[in-house]
């Protein structure tokens, strides 16, 4: 596979604590359909893992808490029939599942007022287009 995963900044995926699983990929196959182990888990402690920092561990397990049992976070992937090619599919969705539940919590919305001109020229707008269907309406046509 080819080398470690960043997940952001000069955080990386690390190797040792990484859990394989493969097994036989579901769906319509070719000549090795009943003998490749094609689909692969990986399983990451998320929990117990002492490589990412502790604000950016506790922000994922806060974020990722639907998806963990037991504080491991599981990702699979059979889009390939190639075992290789899932690895780093899994591998790189993993990274990026991480990156994105790591990420800083965006900055709060300061609420701005509308500027005085815009809300003038809306009014405007408004009033000069209802004018325009009641000079339409048939009233005096009789």
């Amino acid at each position: 596979m080819p080398g470690p995963y960043v997940i952001r900044g000069s955080v990386l995926l690390p190797e040792a604590e990484l859990m394989w699983r493969f097994s036989r990929s579901s769906g319509p196959g070719g000549q090795h359909v009943n003998t490749s182990d094609s689909q692969v888990e990986l399983r990451f402690d998320l929990a117990k893992t002492q490589s990412l920092p502790e604000v950016w561990k506790s922000r994922a397990l806060e974020r990722l808490a639907p998806r963990l049992v037991d504080g491991v976070l599981a990702v699979r992937a059979s889009d390939h029939r190639s075992q290789w090619r899932n690895r780093e599919l899994a591998a790189t969705r993993m990274a990026s599942l991480l990156a994105e539940a790591t990420a800083p919590p965006p900055r709060p919305r300061r609420a701005t007022k509308i500027p005085r001109g815009i809300n003038e020229r809306r009014l405007r707008e408004k009033k000069a287009r209802s004018e325009r269907k009641r000079d339409r309406s048939g009233r005096d046509w009789g």
